[in-house]
């Protein structure tokens, strides 16, 4: 939070242990300078040293990542972190719509996220936006517009309703791949501010 609202902190490349957000999800969090990294308990804070966790990209390095995970656990992409302000505005056009818990975003968000709520628009199967308990305890969204739709603003429309299902004040999260240039820009069009990086993973016993 502190690197959105400040006072920020010192880009002095220290990172720290961070308990993890939900349990057997676990995260690599990086702002300017420093990192912040959750680790199931068998990893010792001397592993993370010897393995050259930093908070100048070290603790993003794939071989951390591998490590942290295991050979047969869970890593996700490398993703952007924007926050923004909810609206609390009653004006978003988002209906509930429980019955596309099967739809594949949804289906991403259901293991890593807490109390994930599904909402869409009325006669619109394919496009979804999912309100959860996300990355540090935040409100969280994710959202995906029907192929037919995209190019037509309708992600920003979807980014800006999020904002208005999160009370006024209230910080709201989204993570979204660098790659993934239409929903960053939609993200940064609603009013999102970048303020650095996460990785989430989850390892296999």
């Amino acid at each position: 939070m502190r690197a959105w609202d400040g006072p920020r902190p010192d880009a002095d490349g220290r990172w720290a242990r961070v308990h993890p957000w939900r349990e057997g999800v676990y995260a690599v969090v990086a702002v300017t300078g420093r990192a912040m990294i959750s680790a199931p308990p068998h990893v010792t804070d001397a592993d993370l040293a010897a393995w050259g966790v930093d908070g100048f990209g070290g603790a993003h390095d794939p071989r951390v990542m591998t490590r942290l995970a295991g050979e047969r656990g869970w890593v996700d992409v490398l993703d952007a972190v924007l926050l923004a302000e909810g609206t609390g505005s009653t004006q978003h056009g988002l209906v509930p719509r429980p019955d596309l818990r099967d739809h594949p975003r949804v289906r991403h968000a259901l293991p890593i996220r807490g109390d994930v709520q599904v909402f869409g628009l009325v006669g619109d199967d394919e496009s979804v936006l999912t309100l959860a308990t996300g990355i540090g305890g935040l409100a969280e969204l994710s959202f995906q517009v029907a192929p037919s739709r995209r190019g037509t603003g309708l992600g920003t429309l979807l980014a800006l309703a999020a904002r208005g299902l999160v009370p006024p004040g209230t910080p709201v999260a989204a993570c979204v791949s660098p790659a993934n240039v239409p929903s960053l820009r939609a993200l940064l069009r609603a009013g999102f501010d970048p303020v650095g990086s996460v990785q989430v993973y989850r390892p296999k016993a």
